[in-house]
């Protein structure tokens, strides 16, 4: 049995980007790995490059969004290698706790994607909330589940938080466009290749 790979991505459990990773274990047919949440592409990089982890995942472009700032700031900071370059289906869900009416909604807090991905809906739906941008969509459903975000908060992320975090689906597929892609990144120590 080959030895188990550590492989970090850039975001929570129930991130967009941990879906990415079992995507891209599920297509490569690796079936020993486990996974780091690492929140930041920062974090990603940096563990890659000191050795703590064999792989990274994070997110590059978004067919909505646009280049994920983050990932193209840490790009420039670190030496690695692309092993591979692939695409998901992004699905953007509003969350909020239970018992929270849509109208009692002050502030939505995502990260910077998720927020550009949703603009047009929010200028709709909720044009008089704040828009709050977090490091990650998974960590801020769990923040909002763990009372570290005001209870008035929504969050946008992936709907599978609900579940994690106990927080009510309000509206799944929020995305102002129907087809809605992001490309990942996996990136491999520069000595790998």
């Amino acid at each position: 049995m080959s030895a188990k790979i550590i492989i970090g991505v850039s975001g929570n459990k129930g991130s967009f980007t941990e879906e990415a990773a079992k995507h891209y274990c599920t297509e490569e047919k690796i079936q020993n790995y486990e996974l780091a949440y690492l929140t930041s592409v920062e974090n990603v990089l940096r563990d890659l490059g000191k050795g703590k982890i064999d792989k990274g995942v994070f997110p590059i472009e978004n067919s909505t969004g646009g280049v994920v700032i983050e990932a193209v700031e840490a790009m420039a900071r670190y030496i690695f290698a692309i092993e591979k370059m692939f695409e998901i289906e992004i699905k953007m869900n509003l969350l909020m706790k239970k018992g929270i009416k849509p109208e009692d909604i002050k502030s939505i807090t995502s990260h910077q994607q998720a927020l550009r991905q949703c603009r047009m809906y929010l200028k709709r739906k909720y044009p008089k909330a704040e828009l709050c941008e977090y490091p990650d969509t998974a960590t801020a459903a769990k923040d909002l589940a763990d009372g570290v975000l005001p209870e008035t908060t929504a969050v946008i992320a992936p709907k599978i938080c609900a579940e994690l975090y106990d927080l009510e689906l309000a509206e799944e597929g929020i995305q102002d466009l129907k087809f809605n892609f992001t490309s990942f990144i996996v990136a491999a120590n520069e000595h790998a290749y």
